[in-house]
């Protein structure tokens, strides 16, 4: 007859066999790290909804030669926003993968001086739209990006891929007499282009806390080809997770862009900004 098994043996192994039915695991393991078990959901993406706040803008515009320049702090630039649009994500398998970095942003104003014996009225619209569209290829080293990780978990993910610039100023004018004749001119104009760049950039992540992140993003487009053809990116901050999968991001951030078609009588355009910008991201 087999020897009865004895009462704090049995205990244990009645708690192992609950436990492992609840998913709880045996007492004294620890739970399992969903970094460690992230390869058994080959797929993930991410998603970022973001606005870039540039406390700064300086630059340039150039039309068949003639240059007029642009220094605006952000109390100005606010009033003159009339459209801005901005979110960027990724989808991987494994540790290859794509993402995707889109804004779009429209400011314009109106300007109107009457001559000081009110015969003349001038009046200009002026509209500038600016819209950045990357897709590219990357690959990751370290861990998958997440909202919660243990402290010291990192990871760095450099891509290639394509950036398309569309970038537009559209300038109407009219010229009104208001003496009896009812005199009235108006002219229009606009120049646009669109255009394409090589795109390398790296983005890396180190978690300071369990919920606490601190990232950077840098990148250049154009590389120069084409004449002078150069965009870039460089940003660095920190993310909070407000959930499991969801971080609150603050970073400071630089971008430049300078574009000019190399003719005798150049048309071309130059915008750097330096701000701040604040990111929702959800990770799948």
């Amino acid at each position: 007859m087999p020897s009865p098994m004895h009462a704090p043996a049995r205990l244990l192994l009645l708690t192992g066999l609950i436990g492992a039915g609840l998913g709880l695991g045996t007492p004294g393991q620890a739970a399992p790290d969903p970094q460690a078990t992230a390869g058994a959901n080959a797929w993930a993406g991410t998603l970022e909804l973001y606005g870039f706040l540039p406390i700064r803008t300086t630059g340039s515009t150039t039309v068949k030669g003639f240059t007029a320049d642009t220094d605006l702090w952000l109390g100005q630039l606010i009033p003159l926003i009339q459209m801005t649009a901005s979110a960027r994500g990724s989808v991987e398998a494994g540790r290859l993968g794509v993402l995707a970095d889109l804004s779009y942003n429209r400011i314009g104003d109106t300007f109107a001086r009457t001559t000081r014996r009110g015969l003349l009225t001038g009046q200009a619209d002026v509209t500038s739209n600016l819209g950045l569209y990357d897709a590219a290829l990357r690959y990751r080293f370290g861990a998958r990006e997440s909202a919660v990780a243990a402290p010291g978990t990192w990871s760095v993910i450099p891509y290639a891929g394509v950036r398309v610039v569309d970038a537009g100023l559209g300038v109407k004018a009219q010229l009104r007499g208001n003496g009896r004749f009812g005199l009235r001119l108006q002219r229009e104009g606009e120049l646009a282009h669109t255009w394409a760049q090589p795109l390398l950039g790296s983005q890396a992540s180190l978690f300071l806390s369990e919920r606490l992140r601190a990232f950077g993003r840098a990148d250049i487009g154009g590389l120069g080809i084409g004449g002078t053809n150069l965009s870039g990116n460089a940003q660095l901050g920190l993310g909070y997770a407000v959930g499991n999968s969801t971080d609150l991001n603050l970073s400071w951030r630089y971008m430049g862009l300078d574009y000019a078609n190399g003719a005798a009588r150049p048309n071309g355009f130059s915008t750097y900004q330096n701000g701040v910008e604040i990111g929702l991201k959800f990770f799948f």
